[in-house]
């Protein structure tokens, strides 16, 4: 009776080790990853550069992937694993800078770029987090104005120079005819003095 007692007592000493040995290795087993992405809208202009801002953090090594969602379709941006490579599309070469965080900066953005950006982060024991972010992208408008501007500008000095050279003619005419009086009064007085003079 009293061994049987102490089996039972050794098989639950047993079971409360197993248990606290498998709850602490649950505890260190890498696992888990977090996203956190502070700006869910990003309004931008062309030609502007702009930031696609997260950060994550992870237990283990993470491979991160970015995407963009449009009307013209899905393209991947790009994607590395944490520390060791980064891969880069051929669209996106020389207009994308990569950060340690998970951001993604874009260089002189047009209306093409406007859509969704999503965001995967993947842990290598397979847990994965996802993120998106909006950006609008809006033509400058000022733009237009200025060549508006500088085109009234043109016409502005085109007809100004225009009416100079219509004064000068207009003077040089005027001036034309003065001389061109000048000499037919000093001819007809010369006639006169020449009849006078006969008579």
């Amino acid at each position: 009776m009293r061994a049987l007692r102490g089996c039972r007592g050794r098989g639950a000493v047993v079971g409360t080790v197993t248990l606290c040995l498998a709850a602490g290795w649950a505890l260190q087993t890498p696992g888990g990853v977090s996203l956190v992405v502070p700006q869910h809208n990003i309004n931008a202009t062309v030609s502007q550069n702009i930031l696609l801002s997260v950060e994550y953090s992870s237990r283990g090594v993470a491979t991160v992937e970015w995407k963009h969602l449009s009307s013209w379709g899905t393209t991947k941006i790009a994607e590395w694993k944490s520390g060791n490579y980064i891969n880069i599309s051929t669209m996106y070469k020389g207009r994308v800078t990569t950060f340690e965080n998970g951001s993604i900066q874009l260089l002189n953005v047009g209306m093409r770029d406007a859509g969704y950006y999503f965001i995967t982060v993947t842990e290598e024991y397979g847990t994965n987090t996802y993120g998106t972010i909006i950006v609008n992208v809006y033509e400058i408008i000022y733009e237009d104005l200025h060549f508006v501007a500088v085109l009234f500008a043109f016409l502005a000095a085109v007809a100004a120079i225009l009416i100079c050279f219509m004064w000068l003619c207009n003077k040089s005419l005027h001036l034309f005819q003065k001389k061109t009086t000048h000499k037919l009064t000093a001819s007809t007085t010369e006639e006169i003095e020449l009849e006078t003079i006969e008579c």
